[in-house]
């Protein structure tokens, strides 16, 4: 840009000396604008932190003699203490996220999840699993028979024992099987009982109250066995079919009676004669 300087009109050379310092003014904040803009336009991962960030200061500049902060979102916002104290919370780094893994009961290492805790809410982890020993599975009537347990005992009382369905390996058409955990099992039926003493105790009781069940109910069947042998024993048909042959009287004198036998079967009778 050429300026021609009037050596004839002083103040006119003044007027254009102001002019031309007014017009480098406007182009030094039009250039300062675009490098704001420019700037503002360019789009960061909202997870990666500037430098300006990272210390904790936020990135503000001085427009037209206004601070302004660069939103980072392309606009530009006026400069405030609560504005800059809002800025610097959110830039402040947040608090690490804890995840609290479970422990093994039996390894006591940390795991993320295993087929016990899943199916029975049990912290073992998979490595520690016992299928054939100790975490082995136990059908619902055998739970109900060797630690006497009801129905209450192992859907109702808190907390409700876990099992998984499966169809009967006897006979599809049976009902499905409920398979419990031994280990839960024998907890509940600590529960339930008081100690293992006590539980010990009730299944003799039991075993007695139906050794003489089974007693009672085998000596009945042999009184009826008894009845039927004597009856088949004890023909009536043959009796009433035989006609006998008595013998010669013969008279009692203690008691003024007579007495006579059936030649053929021996039979005997007793009579008075009137």
């Amino acid at each position: 840009m050429s300026i021609t300087l009037d050596v004839n009109d002083p103040s006119k050379d003044e007027e254009l000396i102001e002019n031309c310092q007014h017009f480098k003014e406007r182009a030094e904040r039009n250039r300062q604008k675009a490098l704001l803009l420019r700037k503002s336009k360019i789009v960061s991962h909202p997870y990666i932190r500037s430098e300006n960030e990272d210390s904790g200061k936020s990135t503000s500049y001085k427009v037209q003699g206004q601070r302004v902060i660069d939103s980072g979102g392309g606009f530009l916002i006026e400069e405030s203490d609560e504005l800059e104290q809002q800025m610097l919370q959110i830039i402040s780094k947040p608090a690490p996220i804890l995840i609290d893994f479970p422990h093994c009961d039996e390894c006591k290492n940390e795991f993320k999840d295993s087929y016990l805790l899943q199916t029975f809410n049990l912290s073992v982890c998979d490595n520690c699993r016992d299928p054939k020993g100790k975490h082995s599975l136990i059908t619902k009537t055998e739970a109900k028979q060797e630690y006497l347990l009801k129905d209450c005992d192992l859907d109702k009382r808190e907390p409700p024992l876990k099992c998984i369905i499966k169809k009967n390996p006897h006979n599809a058409n049976w009902g499905e099987m409920k398979l419990y955990l031994q280990l839960q099992i024998e907890e509940r039926a600590l529960q339930v009982w008081g100690s293992e003493e006590k539980l010990l105790k009730e299944k003799e009781l039991r075993d007695v109250k139906r050794e003489g069940a089974k007693i009672k109910k085998f000596n009945k069947k042999i009184k009826q066995l008894r009845m039927q042998v004597r009856s088949s024993l004890y023909d009536k048909t043959s009796k009433a079919s035989h006609m006998h042959e008595f013998g010669e009287d013969t008279y009692n004198e203690h008691d003024d009676t007579y007495t006579h036998t059936c030649i053929t079967c021996g039979y005997e009778e007793t009579y008075e004669k009137m």
